[in-house]
C-alpha cells in the first residue's frame, strides 16, 4: 500500500457489462494500477460473498464488477488460468457450502464466462503479523495467502457492528469459515475488533481495493438492510483511505467506524482530514440510513473518569441487542455462527440467552430468512 494513495471514483448507473468494464478501465488508468500488474502473476480476487444471496439483493459483490476486473487484468497480460476468485463467507468453509454460494451470487457463471478459477482449496496458511497491535498471527485462506496480487473487491454497506462494510472489513473473509466467530469472541469490544481487522488488513495487504457501490446497502447491514441505488465505483491502493472516503460519503462519523479509529491509532491515517477524490464529483443522493446500533453508541461522549460508572447503565438499558422475531425456521445458522454459544434451537425455534450475548450481531448477519432483528431502547428513537 502506498502512503497518501488517491481514491478514485467513477459513475456507473447500473450493472451493464460494457459500461462496467469501461469504468474499471478508467479507474486503472486514473490510479496507475498498471504498475502493480505483471504477466505471470498469480492473482486472487477477493469479493464479498457473505452468504447465499442473488446479486440483485445488494448483499454481495456483483459478478459484473468481478468480470470487469478480470477483463482489466487480462488486458494487462494476466492469464485466465492465473486468476482465482476466493472468499470464506460466513458459516462452513468447504466445497458443499461454497458451491451453493458461488452459484447463487453469480460467481460460478462469471468464472465460467471468463475462464478463471473458483477457489476449491479449503486449507489455510498461518501468517505472522509482527507489527500487529492485538493479533500477531492469522490463519489465512490459501488463495489469499499465496497470491502475488490480491485484489479486494468489496461491497458498500452499513454494518451493525463495524459501522461500515468496506475495504478493510471485507478482508475478514480471508479468515477461514467458523474460525471467524472465534475472533468475535476474542475481541468482543468494537475498538479491539477494529484493531484486529486492521492487523489483518496489514498482514494480507491487498494491492488494489475496488468498491462496488452501484447498488449499496443501508440500515441494518451487512445482510438485512435496504438496497440503495448509488451508481458509483470507488478504488484505491489504500483500503484505509478508501474507507475514510466511504464513511464520509455515507454520512457515518468516523467515531462509529472502529477500523478507521484503529488506522488512525496506527498512524496509517492522519487524525483528521477528508480524502480528496479523483475522477469526478459525487452525485447528490439521499443520506444513508444508519444501523440501529449506531444510535446507542454514545458512551464515548462521557468523560473518561465517569465511563466505568456509566457503562453498566448503557449495557443494561441503552445498548442495542438482537432478538428472534416471528418466522424462525430453526435452521441453526445463528447458533452455528454465535461466538459466545448463547443461541440454541429449542422446539424448532432459535432462543438467545441474553445474559451472555456479546452483541456481535453475527446471528443477525447470518440469518437466511431475516427474522433476527435489532432492538433498541425506545428513547433512542425519539
Amino acid at each position: 500500500m502506498t502512503a497518501d494513495a488517491p481514491v478514485g471514483v467513477k459513475r456507473l448507473p447500473g450493472y451493464q457489462p460494457d459500461a462496467a468494464a469501461e469504468a474499471v478501465e478508467a479507474l486503472f488508468a486514473l490510479l496507475g494500477f498498471d504498475r502493480l500488474v505483471r504477466p505471470g502473476m498469480k492473482v486472487t480476487l477477493k469479493p464479498n460473498l457473505l452468504m447465499k444471496r442473488r446479486p440483485e439483493e445488494a448483499t454481495t459483490t456483483h459478478p459484473v464488477i468481478v468480470q470487469a476486473v478480470i477483463r482489466a487484468l487480462k488486458k494487462r497480460g494476466i492469464a485466465a488460468e492465473d486468476i482465482t476468485i476466493a472468499d470464506s463467507p460466513g458459516g462452513l468453509y468447504n466445497r458443499a457450502a461454497l458451491s451453493g454460494i458461488y452459484a447463487a451470487t453469480g460467481m460460478e457463471a462469471a468464472a465460467r464466462a471468463e475462464g478463471v478459477r473458483l477457489n476449491d482449496d479449503f486449507t489455510s496458511v498461518e501468517r505472522e503479523a509482527p507489527a500487529a497491535r492485538v493479533s500477531h498471527i492469522f490463519p489465512v485462506i490459501r488463495p489469499a495467502a499465496e497470491a502475488d496480487l490480491l485484489v479486494n473487491i468489496c461491497k458498500l454497506k452499513t454494518h451493525c457492528m463495524t459501522g461500515l462494510s468496506g475495504g478493510v472489513k471485507n478482508l475478514f473473509g480471508c479468515i477461514p469459515g467458523l474460525t471467524k466467530p472465534d475472533y468475535h469472541w476474542r475481541y468482543p469490544e468494537k475498538a479491539d475488533f477494529g484493531r484486529m481487522l486492521v492487523d489483518l488488513c496489514e498482514t494480507v495487504s491487498p494491492a488494489i481495493t475496488i468498491c462496488d457501490a452501484v447498488e449499496a446497502m443501508e440500515g441494518d447491514g451487512p445482510s438485512s438492510g435496504r438496497k440503495k441505488q448509488v451508481g458509483l465505483l470507488f478504488a484505491s491502493e489504500d483500503p484505509h483511505r478508501l474507507d475514510r472516503a466511504l464513511a464520509a460519503f455515507t454520512g457515518l462519523p468516523e467515531s462509529r467506524v472502529p477500523t478507521l479509529q484503529a488506522a488512525v491509532e496506527r498512524g496509517l491515517l492522519p487524525e483528521k482530514g477528508r480524502v480528496g477524490l479523483v475522477g469526478g464529483p459525487l452525485p447528490e443522493i439521499p443520506p444513508f440510513i444508519l444501523p440501529k446500533t449506531a444510535a446507542s453508541d454514545f458512551s464515548s461522549h462521557v468523560p473518561g473518569f465517569l465511563r466505568g460508572l456509566f457503562k453498566p447503565v448503557v449495557e443494561r438499558w441503552f445498548t442495542a441487542r438482537p432478538y428472534i422475531g416471528k418466522g424462525c425456521v430453526g435452521c441453526g445458522k445463528c447458533a452455528e455462527s454465535c461466538p459466545a454459544h448463547t443461541i440454541a434451537v429449542v422446539n424448532g425455534r432459535a432462543v438467545i440467552e441474553k445474559s451472555r450475548c456479546i452483541r456481535c450481531f453475527c446471528c443477525h448477519e447470518m440469518c437466511p430468512v431475516h427474522v433476527i432483528g435489532i432492538r433498541q431502547n425506545p428513547l433512542l428513537r425519539l
